[in-house]
């Protein structure tokens, strides 16, 4: 069984169609008039623009443009977060891991503490997941079997 619709029909529903054409030809024969309206307007505004510039004064009305944008970080020097500094290293870590691991088998967690004694420098928390994934990643490094890595 179809169901009911509720509510009322739409207000212009209640209208002849006749009745409807003569309110459109009425508001459209209007158009002209605001469009004559709003070009004295805008002639006025801009006299007024004129006369607030000449006493020194500026238009309230909007400039075309960019907004301001988003404010600055602050900088280590003030009250921001100081910025971390990156350790320089001789070599890349892919480099270091094929001298390390030549004629070698490691673990990746032997691995990653025998680079550092080597000289290798970071600061990362997570280091021993960027071994893994250099050496995962590098073809200069084979796959022994799981966990064991060699210099190819």
């Amino acid at each position: 069984m179809a169901k009911k619709k509720r509510g009322r029909r739409p207000a212009l529903a209640n209208y002849p169609i006749a009745e409807l054409q003569r309110e459109m030809e009425r508001r459209a024969a209007q158009v002209g008039d605001m469009v004559r309206e709003r070009d004295g307007l805008l002639a006025r505004l801009e006299e007024l623009d004129a006369v607030i510039e000449v006493f020194g004064g500026t238009s309230a009305r909007a400039k075309p443009g960019r907004g301001p944008g988003r404010p600055a970080r602050k900088t280590a020097g003030g009250r921001g977060k100081a910025g971390r500094t990156r350790p320089r290293n001789e070599m890349s870590l892919a480099e270091a891991l094929c001298r390390l691991l030549k004629n070698k088998t490691m673990g990746v967690t032997e691995i990653t503490s025998a680079v550092q004694k080597a000289g290798y420098k970071t600061n990362a928390e997570n280091f021993r997941t960027i071994v893994n994934q250099t050496l995962i990643k590098d073809a200069r490094f084979k796959k022994v079997s799981r966990g064991q890595y060699t210099a190819a």
